[in-house]
């Protein structure tokens, strides 16, 4: 009972929600200490200080940004991102902690860990991998900026994640159960660094 008790503690903590304001949104995130934002040449910067292992139960990431925006239907989400360890994530079509789609960027190939540089569904459980395998890495290396984007239609189900321009072959896939959301960045259990981050989509 008691180690229950203490799961069911940490799970509430964990989803318990602080606001950081950057980028001319307001955003959610479960715990303000594991963020801060800084200036690099007058501009803002939103570094992760802290990269958190996936709550008890269904493994799925909870430890990013949420934009406070209405649900989009259809967003681009553009920023310049630094994976500090292997690997970031972006959010889409978020709708509650158990329903949405993410897109992990990262210096591994999927054909390498599966769970890696793909596309990802959850609705109400495990995380899922929806996109193919093949293809090269998203980023070649850590510590850098890259230029990052992410185009999705809600009326179509279809997703595409750039890297410096360049589509990556496996973060494509379709999703036609979850048709709006908001969008989120963050990382699935490292830290990486955001700037310059806009969000252009219509509901």
């Amino acid at each position: 009972m008691r180690i229950f008790c203490a799961i069911f503690l940490l799970a509430i903590g964990a989803l318990a929600v602080d606001k950081l304001d950057v980028f001319g949104h307001q955003w959610s995130v479960p715990n303000a200490g594991d963020w801060s934002v800084m200036k690099e040449n007058g501009s803002p910067i939103l570094h992760m200080l802290v990269g958190r292992e996936p709550l008890p139960g269904a493994r799925r990431p909870f430890n990013f940004a949420l934009a406070e925006t209405p649900a989009f239907r259809e967003v681009t989400i553009e920023a310049d991102a630094k994976p500090l360890k292997r690997s970031l994530i972006f959010v889409y079509a978020y709708q509650d902690e158990s329903h949405f789609d993410y897109i992990h960027f990262s210096t591994d190939t999927a054909a390498k860990i599966a769970v890696h540089n793909g596309v990802f569904h959850v609705f109400g459980g495990e995380r899922v991998r929806i996109s193919a395998l093949e293809g090269p890495a998203a980023f070649a290396s850590v510590d850098r900026w890259y230029h990052v984007k992410v185009v999705w239609s809600g009326a179509t189900g279809d997703v595409q994640g750039f890297v410096d321009g360049t589509a990556v072959p496996s973060l494509h896939a379709v999703d036609l159960s979850l048709h709006q959301g908001r969008v989120g960045v963050g990382s699935f259990d490292e830290t990486a660094d955001f700037k310059n981050v806009t969000i252009a989509g219509s509901n």
